[in-house]
């Protein structure tokens, strides 16, 4: 039974900082309360607003004593904006924590006694570093208290573009700035925003499922100077020839735009991508490189936000998998190719596995403009090629890359199966990377290393590469 009652306020001393960005306090009896905005080393006054039967959550009442890595937010829309929790908190620490949560996860989780856990590795630059922005339009704008005590102070309320506040996707912050991306972004979202409300057409609302201007999605090629917006919006005829103009007045005001497209998404599903896609400026696409290799990004191309960071990463997953001249590797969730065509530099064959399509179709133009002969990507469902026997050869390595949610359960059987004698497992999620490395190290495997990379600076997220080898 739980030692706290729901909107009771309790003085906590916060001990860390649990994966997803909430601080750990604990009453007097041992009781976990998990504490949103926390610092480890803070002491506040906590308002319990949940209990479960284990733990409890809460909100900061009052900050009693501040934590000694507690820095000032360099953001002026920190705390309300969902788009980063933890720039209050000084950036090596966060480094430090970070890898302690792999760690931790692995331990509470996959039942490893003393994971081989390496320290973690910083971003290479801690901010500025995001070279893709999704902005979001909305009718409802998120208002401050002043602005809620004096709605006249907020005329303009009924249509922005900008990040959603935490847990309200109703609402939308409307931006000025973002210190995760380029200023060069914002000052984009902010023209866009202008002129989309110029236009007399509304933002779209997904209360309704009306309106029309619906997302921004703006990218940046670090490596090549090169910028893309994509415009997605619902289907109308007079919305086509306002987003043609607005990309007019877009590329004159930002010669660094290379490329607009607009995208028509004419479902009900909140997200930036769409049915059709057309044209409206420059080639339709960006490019990219990554050590050697240059790599063509289209509005739906999957690529790593930290361009930088990217690079640490695969670098590190390269060398971990030690990949011979006459290997064959495997590239589970090949995505765009990025991993199998760095790894082909060193391999005598890869092949890529991907199910989605324009991945795919992606990955191949990148071999192909990159022209490297030693690829293969192969477009289905991982679980199914691998059990129909259509690969030939017995992999040297595998590496896989999977979704937040971890390996697919047959996914992981497979591998298990095939047992190739290095096993390269590139992970966003501690969570689901402890409960496959249970697996997977259970009989055939054994956990040599992990080095934690962070790849989002400011955010609650790490990646991970771990190598394992055959027992």
């Amino acid at each position: 039974m739980a030692e706290v009652k729901k909107k009771e306020i309790l003085e906590l001393e916060i001990e860390r900082l649990a994966f997803g960005g909430r601080g750990v306090g604990r009453t007097a009896g041992g009781f976990v309360v998990f504490v949103e905005d926390a610092l480890p080393g803070q002491r506040v006054e906590a308002y319990i607003y949940k209990i479960k039967s284990r733990y409890a959550e809460a909100r900061i009442e009052k900050v009693v004593r501040p934590s000694p890595d507690q820095v000032e937010s360099r953001c002026v829309h920190f705390g309300p904006c969902g788009g980063c929790r933890l720039q209050h908190l000084d950036y090596e620490v966060q480094v430090r924590i970070k890898g302690e949560q792999v760690a931790d996860a692995l331990t509470r989780i996959g039942h490893f006694t003393l994971p081989p856990v390496e320290a973690a590795r910083p971003s290479p630059h801690p901010w500025g570093y995001r070279n893709k922005m999704e902005y979001s339009f909305g009718d409802a704008r998120w208002l401050s208290p002043d602005e809620m005590a004096d709605p006249e102070s907020a005329p303009d309320r009924d249509f922005t573009l900008g990040l959603h506040p935490r847990g309200q996707w109703y609402r939308t912050i409307q931006l000025t700035e973002c210190h995760l991306a380029p200023p060069l972004s914002a000052a984009i979202m902010t023209h866009v925003r202008e002129t989309a409300r110029a236009s007399g057409l509304p933002a779209y609302t997904t209360r309704t499922h009306t309106g029309f201007w619906r997302f921004l999605t703006v990218r940046e090629g670090r490596r090549t100077g090169q910028w893309m917006a994509d415009l997605i919006t619902a289907g109308d005829e007079r919305g086509e020839r306002a987003v043609t103009e607005l990309a007019r007045g877009l590329v004159a005001a930002f010669p660094e735009l290379t490329t607009v497209t607009h995208t028509v998404n004419s479902g009900r599903a909140a997200v930036a991508t769409g049915q059709s896609l057309r044209v409206v400026h420059g080639p339709g696409y960006i490019e990219e490189e990554i050590g050697d290799l240059r790599f063509r990004l289209s509005p739906r191309s999957f690529f790593q936000t930290n361009t930088e960071g990217a690079e640490d990463l695969y670098a590190v997953a390269l060398d971990l998998a030690d990949i011979g001249a006459q290997d064959l590797v495997w590239d589970l969730y090949s995505g765009t190719g990025t991993i199998a065509l760095l790894a082909a530099r060193r391999a005598g064959r890869v092949v890529g596995l991907e199910i989605e399509p324009q991945a795919v179709a992606d990955a191949r133009i990148n071999t192909e403009r990159n022209e490297v002969q030693n690829v293969e990507f192969v477009a289905g469902n991982a679980v199914g090629l691998l059990r129909s026997g259509e690969l030939a050869g017995e992999p040297a390595v595998i590496i896989v890359d999977p979704p937040r949610a971890g390996l697919h359960p047959e996914v992981r059987s497979v591998l298990v199966e095939r047992a190739a004698p290095r096993l390269v497992y590139i992970s966003c999620n501690p969570t689901t990377l402890a409960s496959d490395l249970k697996e997977l190290c259970s009989d055939r495997y054994e956990l040599r290393t992990v080095i934690p990379l962070d790849m989002f600076p400011h955010t609650p997220h790490v990646e991970s590469v771990s190598l394992l080898v055959r027992r």
